[in-house]
């Protein structure tokens, strides 16, 4: 990629902001403001919750939106726990295909700095996992989309300094922030991602330590004030810990049910357990199945 600078308040960007609570089908939007209604977070007991705000491509001296949206969620009883995320994108389109080699090459140097300086919970590791080597070298070897999306089950295909969407909405998007609808917070993240962008745009030689407060310091970004970590519950943790250990086990019966599927989650319910398989076009199924005394049992496919 050649080299060019950008001013970062120039970028267009947006913003997923995941949230739990408040009553999200009667949220006034600004115009080209967009709920997600499908898109549920968890509250503490384990129940689907919330949702995800979105707005139109802005630009810095528009975010006065977002404080306006922001208060409008609290004003519903809206908060973000421990489930939510919050994911930037940035506008990639003045340095086109190009930066997206130049972004996976800046990952593998600065992501863990730039992990630390949001204060990424370790839970959340699973909706973002690190671009890896084989990740840049594969896309170098073939420049598509598929290239860069990660090889595990369909919650981390998407890496943390998630290239993919280039192909998709011309951005990079970066979901490595913990949820917030706090506006100082919601800020931070996003003019850390744009600095971030711009700066490898303009080919900045930023500090290869480790060290987030060098990062932020070179970057001219702040050094604190990005939305605080917060643990997963234990019965989350667990829930994760048993989805692993079932997952390899699964997989000959996932393949039977839908061939190139890939099992979303794994859920007890009453009569057994319950599967989410993503089909690879990106839609849900769902079966209870019966654990196997010697092969697996499946009792109904539901609606």
């Amino acid at each position: 990629m050649r080299p060019s600078v950008v001013d970062w308040k120039m970028l267009r960007f947006g913003v997923e902001i995941e949230f739990i609570g408040g009553k999200p089908e009667e949220l006034e939007l600004l115009p080209g403001w967009v709920m997600s209604l499908d898109e549920h977070q968890l509250d503490e007991t384990g129940l689907l919750s919330g949702s995800e705000l979105k707005p139109p491509p802005m630009l810095w001296s528009e975010r006065e939106q977002i404080r306006v949206m922001l208060a409008r969620l609290k004003a519903q009883g809206a908060s973000a726990n421990w489930s939510c995320g919050l994911h930037v994108h940035v506008g990639i389109e003045p340095w086109g295909q190009d930066a997206v080699l130049a972004l996976l090459d800046a990952a593998l140097r600065h992501q863990g700095a730039l992990e630390q300086l949001l204060r990424m919970s370790e839970h959340r590791r699973m909706y973002c996992p690190p671009v890896t080597q084989e990740i840049r070298d594969r896309y170098a070897a073939e420049p598509c989309a598929e290239s860069v999306r990660n090889q595990a089950r369909p919650q981390s295909q998407r890496c943390g300094i998630n290239t993919g969407t280039w192909f998709d909405i011309g951005t990079v998007e970066i979901r490595c922030a913990n949820g917030s609808v706090e506006f100082d917070e919601v800020l931070n993240a996003i003019e850390l991602c744009l600095r971030f962008v711009a700066a490898v745009g303009a080919g900045a030689n930023l500090p290869d330590n480790g060290d987030p407060l060098a990062l932020a310091a070179a970057l001219g970004a702040p050094a604190s004030g990005y939305p605080a970590p917060a643990p997963a519950p234990q019965w989350y943790t667990e829930r994760i810990w048993l989805e692993d250990a079932l997952f390899p086990s699964m997989m000959p019966l996932v393949q039977q049910l839908i061939p190139g599927g890939e099992l979303h989650d794994i859920l007890p319910v009453a009569d057994g357990l319950r599967l989410t398989i993503e089909d690879t076009d990106g839609k849900h199924h769902q079966y209870v199945v019966e654990p196997p005394t010697s092969g697996w049992t499946v009792k109904r496919q539901l609606a």
